[in-house]
């Protein structure tokens, strides 16, 4: 094999990865939110049918969603992916088979990734690890690749090295490390001396001792912060002027570093609207679900079964709805009178536990016709109403010569 082409000449050879801006605590927490949101997601395995999603489809490939390795949980298989895309901006997940048969998903996280074609012009991946060890040529078809900002690379994302394009946050994070450093010195410079106690007298070592203990143990005992003192010791205060950063100034520092990654400040701190929330998931945690659902839609499904028979997986949001109990209310009048929702749903969405005898049971308003039939129960209305009018006239008439 050799190398795979690039379009800007470049020879795609790339190792993994930058860690640096995640010595910030503001960068950590900024990443848990999107982590712990994306790890509420339920991915299914659906079939389109005439291009609208049908029920999930259970069989060996959901059984693994559910369950991705002996090692995670569905959600600590999505927390870990999620965190690797954030730290390199790629996030490889090698799906193993048994035959025809989906036996788990498999997050990598190499040091150093080779791009390869061979002679037909077919991609493969070589993957390098910390350990030494080499995977060898996988088919890149064969492989999950989630990027992150995948703009000027051909192949990952991140910039024209992929790797993590950081340059930009980097000034920030240097400019709010500099701001709590000044932070911590003021609170230093507080705990320092205050002031000088001058004796007006000679006095040998110990002696000086003895009243420093003396002035320590008066100041322990003194409630009310004054200091008594005959007229052998006078006090000197030292004038020092501290300047703490101010909050607004501190805030906004935090503020741009959420900025950059699409979590505002009402959203780390969990004190958010519904309104708020919304436009959180749409900015920021929507687009990541659609790159979810498609990488594994195409590193699971061949083009034919993906595209000729409608198998995709898809990265369910139910849990990352946020609704007032009026909502829920609305929500639950329209979905349910229209059938589209079992009772045990229902109850599920108000904290209520589901109940036996409601197990697939749905019920539907009566004020809804199938749309496939609305034209046929039209005519048939027409023509009944056609049929009968001649009785209705004819009984007009008898009642007027009556």
């Amino acid at each position: 094999m050799v190398y795979a082409k690039m379009l800007d000449g470049r020879t795609p050879v790339f190792s993994q990865f930058g860690t640096d801006i995640y010595a910030s605590d503001v960068v950590q927490q900024a990443v848990s939110c999107i982590v712990h949101e994306i790890l509420k997601l339920r991915p299914a395995h659906v079939r389109q049918t005439n291009g609208v999603d049908s029920s999930v489809i259970e069989g060996n490939i959901q059984n693994v969603l559910d369950g991705p390795n002996p090692l995670m949980t569905s959600a600590d298989f999505l927390e870990k992916i999620t965190w690797i895309l954030f730290l390199n901006y790629n996030c490889f997940i090698l799906p193993t088979w048994e035959g025809n048969t989906l036996t788990g998903l498999y997050p990598l996280n190499p040091i150093n990734v080779d791009f390869l074609e061979d002679a037909a012009g077919r991609l493969f991946i070589n993957f390098k690890f910390r350990n030494g060890y080499e995977s060898g040529a996988v088919r890149a078809d064969d492989v999950i690749h989630i990027r992150k900002n995948y703009s000027v690379n051909d192949y990952m994302g991140g910039n024209a090295s992929g790797q993590p394009d950081n340059a930009a946050l980097l000034k920030t994070l240097e400019l709010n490390s500099t701001l709590l450093q000044g932070v911590g010195k003021a609170l230093k410079s507080s705990f320092a001396v205050n002031g000088i106690v001058k004796y007006n007298t000679v006095m040998d070592d110990g002696v000086t001792e003895k009243n420093i203990k003396l002035m320590e143990e008066r100041l322990m005992q003194s409630d009310s912060g004054l200091l008594p003192l005959d007229m052998k010791a006078e006090y000197i205060p030292l004038d020092r002027n501290i300047e703490i950063v101010d909050p607004e100034t501190l805030k906004f520092v935090d503020e741009k570093i959420l900025r950059y990654f699409g979590v505002p400040l009402c959203i780390l701190t969990g004190d958010y609207t519904k309104e708020q929330y919304e436009a959180f998931y749409q900015k920021t945690l929507e687009p990541l679900v659609i790159k979810l659902s498609q990488a594994f839609t195409k590193g699971i499904f061949t083009n034919r079964a993906a595209l000729g028979f409608g198998n995709k997986i898809v990265f369910f949001a139910e849990e990352l709805v946020f609704m007032t109990m009026s909502q829920k209310l609305d929500f639950a009048h329209l979905m349910g009178d229209r059938g589209a929702v079992y009772d045990n749903e229902l109850r599920v969405m108000f904290g209520m536990k589901p109940l036996k005898e409601l197990e697939g049971v749905r019920k539907m308003s009566l004020n809804y016709i199938d749309a496939g039939i609305v034209n046929q129960y039209q005519l048939s209305r027409l023509n009944q109403y056609q049929e009968d009018k001649p009785l209705e006239e004819e009984d007009e008439v008898n009642k007027d010569e009556s």
